[in-house]
């Protein structure tokens, strides 16, 4: 005989209707998606657009703040900042305070292509707006507020 412990039916209906993770990671794809195809016109999804917008300052930036902002490892950010790289979007430079730490930048043409997608952007944002309401405001600090 088995000694396997069997979960009731009943308990994975109460995880799956109240489990926080599971609601957030749903409504993190439902967006994702939704940007993701207003973008796509562009040749860009929602995490190129977060991270070009993180890369938008008046001073190159560094890794350990921009891999903040997105909250994403550093491993992931370089793959990420490749990517960019590679379509001329995004350049790395040495940092002349720390040679060993690399800098990162918008390029012309990634400074362009995000001026292009910043109405999208707004408009998919104006969209969501209208479809939650007043709810937006309280979510969006909600969500802020999670480490």
């Amino acid at each position: 005989m088995s000694n396997t412990v069997l979960i009731p039916f009943s308990t994975t209906l109460h995880v799956r209707d109240t489990c926080l993770c599971l609601h957030v990671q749903r409504a993190a794809r439902a967006l994702a998606r939704r940007f993701d195809n207003a973008l796509k016109p562009l040749g860009l999804n929602n995490g190129q657009f977060s991270l070009m917008m993180a890369l938008n300052r008046p001073e190159p930036a560094p890794m350990g703040p921009v891999a903040h902002v997105l909250a994403m490892d550093r491993t992931t950010l370089t793959a990420a900042v490749k990517v960019l790289e590679r379509r001329g979007l995004v350049e790395t430079l040495p940092d002349p305070k720390d040679g060993r730490s690399r800098l990162m930048r918008l390029t012309e043409a990634g400074t362009a292509l995000l001026a292009a997608a910043l109405p999208i952007w707004t408009r998919v944002h104006g969209e969501l707006d209208e479809e939650i309401g007043q709810e937006m405001a309280p979510l969006r600090k909600t969500l802020a507020e999670i480490r």
